[in-house]
């Protein structure tokens, strides 16, 4: 069951397969979770390291989106993210696409989106989405965002980096 924190915050409990040896993913399945990951942030990192438990393997898809204007090309953001999760992560690959996520999804086989909700608005937003790529056979899942992550967005990763490089440094003479 899911609700709302007084900050708006998608809150809940994402029920899935459980054993006595905990989460069981269901056998042979592939789940897909897109994003333009610019830059991959440690809620994305949390939400594959959820996601990875609950399905045999999971493809983290940098998405190339005309619309947007990333800092870095899709293949470097694809290393940044491959760096970024442990070796041990056997049953997590990065890929990327240009094209709808469902076109991916139909050609590799996948048969689950996984996106990640932070806020009611994220859900509105993803519901839509959904029922589209439900229409294409594709199924979302939802992991809502733990509530300490669920403030920093890449858009506001993206701020904080620039401010960052924009203040003049320490050790400057002046």
């Amino acid at each position: 069951m899911y609700g709302w924190d007084d900050r708006g915050h998608v809150v809940g409990v994402a029920v899935t397969a459980t054993s006595d040896r905990g989460v069981v993913p269901v056998h042979g399945s592939l789940a897909v979770y897109p994003g333009t990951f610019d830059p991959f942030t440690q809620g994305h990192r949390d939400l594959v390291a959820r996601a990875r438990v609950m399905f045999d393997r999971i493809v983290v898809l940098l998405a190339v989106n005309a619309d947007k204007r990333p800092t870095a090309e899709a293949t470097a953001r694809a290393v940044r993210v491959r760096d970024a999760m442990p070796a041990a992560w056997g049953n997590v690959e990065v890929d990327t696409w240009t094209g709808l996520t469902t076109a991916y999804c139909l050609r590799r086989g996948a048969t689950v989106i996984v996106r990640g909700v932070r806020t009611a608005a994220d859900l509105r937003h993803e519901y839509q989405l959904a029922a589209m790529n439900e229409q294409l056979g594709i199924q979302t899942f939802w992991l809502p965002s733990r509530p300490q992550l669920a403030a920093t967005s890449s858009t506001v990763a993206r701020a904080y980096r620039s401010a960052q490089s924009a203040r003049p440094s320490q050790n400057a003479e002046e």
